[in-house]
């Protein structure tokens, strides 16, 4: 049997882990296999509905809209929570000092990753509301631009584009995202898959937490390979993978409540199409199988 893993830049764990063979060398005396898919974070959730993947990573909001899409899908684990990852960012030299100053003001932001979450908690904190009091428009390789320019009031940032913008000087922290959120990687399955290879699936948690170990270990390495293909310098990348926690963890209670307060947070903004029960894309025996696999091998 073959396991199909989708993969994207913006989730490390799974893009060192597809580069590394770990998952390959843990399936082979199975006779099994793993198919790599590039997949983007927000195109993940439908591969997965489809069958195209049988496991992918993203960010907190993804599996949320997929929830609230209906789509059948449990989480498998999380990462440790990620402090240093994102910001969002000001003009250094701009009118905006505060989050509340961005009153009928342009953020531009990886709409529907968790870049979402960051910056409708942010926001709500000072009293505004995504997408009403503040427009969120996608952001794209001239975000930084448009930010030093004035053509927009805000942009979150993160890896080493936020590494290069602060190297440089022209920019100011409105807010870090941890300081927001716990900001995890989040790995999620379909129900029915979870129903038959729980085994497999704690086999592809275990290969990921090598994965990480692995880049812990290397960071030069692991920011070279990452230069190389997605640009950037790898400096720059090596301060981004450096503030990474590089550790799995299960999913739990306090897990669940952080996505439950997002849900609430989105469909309330109207970003989600409705209210949804975090709690029903928990999978017992998937949380047992993965918690055994983490606590035997640390």
């Amino acid at each position: 049997m073959t396991v199909h893993l989708g993969v994207h830049n913006a989730n490390p764990s799974l893009y060192h882990l597809s580069r590394l063979g770990i998952l390959e060398e843990l399936l082979a005396p199975l006779g099994e296999d793993a198919v790599w898919h590039q997949v983007g974070g927000l195109a993940t959730a439908e591969a997965l509905r489809s069958g195209g993947i049988d496991v992918g990573g993203t960010g907190s909001t993804p599996p949320l809209s997929a929830q609230a899409a209906g789509h059948d899908l449990v989480y498998l684990a999380v990462s440790a929570p990620r402090p240093g990852h994102g910001a969002l960012l000001v003009r250094a030299d701009g009118p905006v000092r505060t989050v509340a100053d961005l009153k009928d003001g342009t953020v531009e932001l990886a709409v529907g990753s968790w870049q979402t979450h960051f910056t409708a908690k942010a926001l709500a904190g000072a009293g505004l509301t995504y997408g009403r009091e503040v427009t969120a428009v996608r952001a794209d390789a001239g975000s930084y631009a448009r930010l030093i320019d004035g053509t927009v009031d805000a942009w979150v940032a993160q890896g080493a584009e936020l590494a290069a913008a602060r190297r440089a000087g022209t920019v100011r922290t409105l807010a870090e995202a941890g300081d927001v959120i716990t900001d995890r990687s989040v790995f999620f399955t379909r129900r029915e898959y979870a129903d038959r290879r729980p085994d497999l699936l704690a086999l592809v948690v275990e290969a990921l937490r090598r994965a990480d170990a692995w880049a812990a270990g290397h960071l030069d390495e692991a920011a070279e390979i990452a230069a190389a293909d997605q640009g950037g310098t790898a400096a720059d990348w090596r301060e981004a993978l450096a503030v990474l926690p590089w550790r799995l963890e299960p999913v739990c209670d306090a897990f669940l409540a952080e996505q439950q307060e997002a849900a609430d947070l989105l469909a309330d903004a109207g970003f989600l199409p409705r209210a949804i029960d975090v709690s029903e894309a928990r999978h017992p025996g998937l949380d047992a199988a993965v918690r055994t696999a983490l606590e035997a091998r640390p």
